[in-house]
């Protein structure tokens, strides 16, 4: 609930403080004592938009601070935790706002600053404002799904149908980016099958460019290289084989061994190393000659597949040894185009899957949806006639198509009205007239008070142009909703709404002179029941209060009572 209201400095209220209490609070006074002026300030602190022509004159800024006294399971701490306000004490919420006269206007709540989108998310969450031009959700028709929803106890069913919308979504998305690569794919599939052929035909190898250009690195020098064998084959075979020679001077120095003693061991050793060591020198260079001896052309053969591997490269744009990775690759985008076709049609049954399950889900909820209807009809239908609306209808109509597909199901949600016999049913804020209008809007209030109301409800004025037996079943209904848990605030001109109330508050005002200056004021004061009486009675009166104006009063108070 709403405890206590405090206004420094806005338009004609120089300093305020008011204590409220649950049940049904009314505010009275005469016509211009600024009820208005009460409901712009706490508007404010509720994230109203700012002016600075509400700062009052002389002052350079306007401050409204509203605290509430909440569950601690209220879904507005929720609310703040994500947001990353702090609440230092479970159930008490301040919220304040500072209009500067100059300057942006700043937002506070448990005296952190934040965004005035977030105050006026949380107020909206915490109080309604309901007047005779101004039902806001109850008169726009893109709110009364929600409110029919609540009504019907159907959140939870309406947040599954989400879940399943967004799923659809998801798997639509995926079927339709799928088709549309698929179909890029396809314009390119003639490109894809040339090149793809192309380079499996040349089939290149990873690192086939290194070894080929060594290759004819070797090929092209080959000759040179040849003419160097060539000469230390002739050195070799010159005036005879030297292997020959030594060979034939180690036999005859082996001869002499023996008689040496030993003395010539070391030296014919030396020389089997000396022939061994040849015959691997003459073998090694067997060898080589061979690798110097080819066809030629094999020379431009090699040139020949090296330079169609660089030719490729340069088409593709790619180094060469970064082709086969290529082929691979444009092999695989040729595949998916040919296997492309299962892939989408398996994304095309998800789809499709995914939809039957959303409609299935919406269509349980459109049928829910009607039997709340149904019942929300038949209770704002009875709190009609009392307030002299007992020819009139209310409808809530229900359309439901897929081409109305949405997060929500598949439902358009109008609360309609005729207010005459034989006439059809229109939009609620189109056909009532203002009077009207706040009748219904208070029997569909009191029809959904019981589900997603906002714990504090303010009517302002809504008894205008009514009287009698109207007003008085209009105080009788906002009593019902105090006495049904609400805090109701209410501001009227009607005796017999003020009489319904357990507190009354009169706004005055006033002027005084300060500083050789007429300065008017606005004043809220809480009534003693003495003081009630004599209130009633002024609103009873035409002109000056009188004793039967009081005891009518006193009529009204224990009747209502």
């Amino acid at each position: 609930m709403l405890t206590a209201v405090s206004i420094r400095d806005i338009v004609l209220i120089e300093r305020l403080d008011l204590e409220l209490a649950p049940g049904l609070s009314v505010f009275t006074g005469e016509t211009g004592a600024g009820k208005s002026i009460l409901l712009d300030a706490l508007g404010l602190a509720l994230g109203a938009r700012g002016d600075a022509a509400l700062v009052r004159a002389g002052a350079d800024r306007g401050q409204v601070t509203a605290v509430f006294e909440l569950p601690a399971d209220h879904p507005v701490f929720a609310l703040l935790e994500e947001e990353g306000v702090e609440v230092d004490e479970p159930g008490e919420l301040i919220l304040q706002r500072v209009q500067r006269r100059e300057g942006a206007a700043k937002a506070r709540i448990n005296g952190q600053p934040v965004p005035v989108s977030l105050l006026r998310t949380v107020g909206a969450r915490l109080v309604e404002i309901h007047g005779q031009h101004d039902a806001r959700a109850l008169i726009d028709p893109e709110r009364h799904g929600e409110l029919l929803d609540a009504f019907g106890g159907l959140e939870a069913q309406r947040e599954a149908v989400r879940g399943l919308w967004e799923a659809w979504r998801t798997a639509a998305r995926a079927h339709a980016r799928a088709q549309a690569e698929l179909e890029e794919a396809e314009r390119e599939r003639d490109w894809l099958e040339h090149v793809c052929a192309e380079l499996e035909e040349l089939a290149p190898e990873p690192g086939e460019e290194e070894r080929l250009a060594e290759r004819r690195a070797v090929m092209m020098h080959a000759e040179r290289f040849a003419e160097a064998l060539a000469e230390m084959r002739k050195a070799l075979s010159a005036d005879g084989s030297v292997a020959g020679r030594i060979n034939g001077a180690l036999r005859r120095l082996e001869r002499q061994r023996e008689d040496a003693g030993g003395l010539l061991d070391d030296v014919c050793e030396a020389f089997d190393r000396v022939l061994v060591e040849l015959a691997e020198a003459e073998s090694l260079l067997d060898e080589a000659e061979g690798r110097f001896d080819f066809d030629p052309r094999e020379l431009e053969e090699v040139e020949s597949r090296l330079f169609a591997l660089r030719a490729a490269a340069r088409k593709h744009k790619v180094q060469v040894d970064e082709l086969p990775a290529l082929a691979a690759s444009l092999r695989e985008r040729l595949d998916a185009i040919e296997g492309g076709g299962l892939h989408l049609k398996k994304l095309a049954e998800e789809e499709a899957a995914a939809r039957v399950t959303w409609l299935e889900a919406a269509e349980a909820l459109s049928q829910a949806r009607r039997a709340a209807a149904a019942e929300l009809d038949r209770r704002v239908a009875a709190e009609l006639a009392p307030l002299k609306l007992e020819k009139a209808r209310f409808v809530t109509r229900i359309e439901t198509d897929e081409s109305f597909a949405g997060p929500s199901g598949m439902d358009r949600v109008e609360f309609m009205v005729s207010t005459n016999p034989g006439s059809p049913e229109g939009p609620l804020g189109k056909i009532a007239s203002g009077g009207e209008l706040s009748r219904f809007m208070l029997a569909l209030k009191v029809a959904l008070a019981e589900r997603g109301s906002a714990p504090v409800l303010i009517f302002d004025e809504i008894d205008t142009g009514v009287g009698g037996a109207v007003a008085a079943a209009m105080g009788e209904r906002l009593a019902r909703l105090a006495a049904d848990g609400l805090q109701v605030l209410a501001v009227t001109h009607s005796p017999q709404v003020a009489a319904r109330a357990a507190h009354h508050n009169v706004i005055s005002k006033s002027t005084d002179v300060s500083g050789g200056m007429e300065v008017t004021r606005t004043r809220v004061r809480t009534l003693a029941a003495e003081e009630r009486r004599e209130e009633i009675a002024r609103m009873l009166s035409a002109h000056e209060v009188t004793d039967e104006a009081r005891a009518q009063a006193d009529r009204l108070l224990q009747r209502e009572g």
